[in-house]
């Protein structure tokens, strides 16, 4: 439900609106968005923190790869002017301030432009942070959009700077792949940390459920569909991109694109197979609930049993009759005791016989 409210939210902000207007529709954010550019080649890189769209435009080198990321889409205006100085369509640039996307790729001529959803882990490694981030591949140009500082981008950064791996002697291309990669990637360690909970939670469950398991068990199952919402749509979107046949990506990036793709599918079965476990701990859960239920249900149930003939009896008694013969014999109140003893043993030892006890 509050799903669907934000995207209502979201739909009900624009309304009325031209297509192609840009309107941020996401989180209230403040400060102001920080834009860096890292250039390489094989030869090295360098990275700069820069005031404003403009002097991005004055650094670029054809010669080299050029990364531009930026921090923060809530200020339209900075994408209002990414956009007028690497004349991007509008519909495009329209997507990128709307933080409810669905992960999508499209083709603007000579230009790539993918939605994805980025998830990591908090500080505290408890709370799973969501956060869409938007890619523009045009030439050895590449731009990413981000909602806020901190991303899962550190190893790719690294690999630039040291030199390590393939990047440095690739085009803007297989930088594309590689930051798609490290979202995948990240998608490994929250299915990772879900799991754990899981495991966790399932001991709980079949050694001693307790009346809490069950909201656990629904926050986890809304985490993992939530989790399935974002990988389901990244399958689509790498299909597109292998399919590419205008040239943005070359042949050799495409190999690492389907092993790419071979990840997704492997996340999305284990994926599934976390929903299944946690719909057989659900009713495992509720299954242990209703058995001890009936538990103690069956133990009020043979007390009850028990106490009804003897009931029987202190009513036969309690009437005070005065012609009643054992009312005036001195051992009719043990004798009556007795008889209600005899009574209770002899059930009890008929219910141990048929198993019901």
């Amino acid at each position: 439900m509050k799903d669907l409210f934000s995207l209502g939210k979201a739909a009900g902000s624009k309304a009325g609106l031209p297509p192609g207007s840009i309107v941020y529709v996401g989180r209230e954010r403040e400060g102001t968005p920080r834009l860096s550019l890292i250039q390489y080649d094989g030869g090295g890189a360098e990275e700069h923190v820069l005031d404003s769209v403009d002097e991005c435009r004055d650094r670029l080198a054809n010669d080299k790869v050029n990364w531009l990321n930026i921090d923060g889409i809530h200020d339209v205006s900075v994408i209002k002017s990414v956009g007028e100085q690497f004349n991007l369509h509008p519909l495009l640039l329209e997507d990128v301030a709307n933080s409810h996307q669905r992960a999508k790729t499209e083709s603007y001529s000579n230009t790539v432009f993918t939605v994805t959803k980025m998830l990591r882990l908090g500080n505290d490694n408890e709370q799973i942070i969501a956060e869409q981030v938007s890619f523009i591949l045009c030439g050895n140009l590449l731009i990413t959009f981000q909602e806020q500082s901190g991303d899962v981008f550190g190893v790719i950064r690294d690999r630039i700077t040291t030199g390590k791996g393939r990047v440095r002697n690739a085009d803007a291309g297989y930088l594309f792949y590689s930051l798609l990669d490290a979202i995948v990637d990240s998608y490994f360690l929250i299915l990772e940390f879900l799991g754990d909970r899981l495991a966790v939670l399932e001991d709980a469950v079949t050694t001693d459920p307790q009346p809490d398991a069950l909201a656990h068990l629904h926050r986890l199952k809304h985490e993992v569909v939530y989790l399935r919402r974002c990988v389901w749509p990244m399958r689509d979107v790498v299909n597109s991109i292998m399919r590419d046949t205008g040239g943005t990506i070359s042949d050799s990036t495409q190999i690492f694109l389907r092993d790419l793709y071979g990840h997704i599918i492997q996340i999305m079965d284990s994926i599934e197979s976390c929903r299944d476990i946690l719909s057989g701990l659900t009713d495992l859960y509720l299954s242990m609930i209703s058995n001890r239920m009936n538990e103690v249900m069956k133990v009020l149930t043979i007390i009850a049993t028990i106490f009804i003939p003897l009931t029987f009896l202190a009513g036969i008694y309690g009437m005070n009759f005065e012609m009643m013969p054992e009312l005036h014999w001195p051992w009719a109140y043990p004798a009556t005791l007795g008889v209600m003893a005899v009574i209770a043993g002899g059930m009890l030892v008929y219910f141990r016989r048929k198993r019901w006890l």
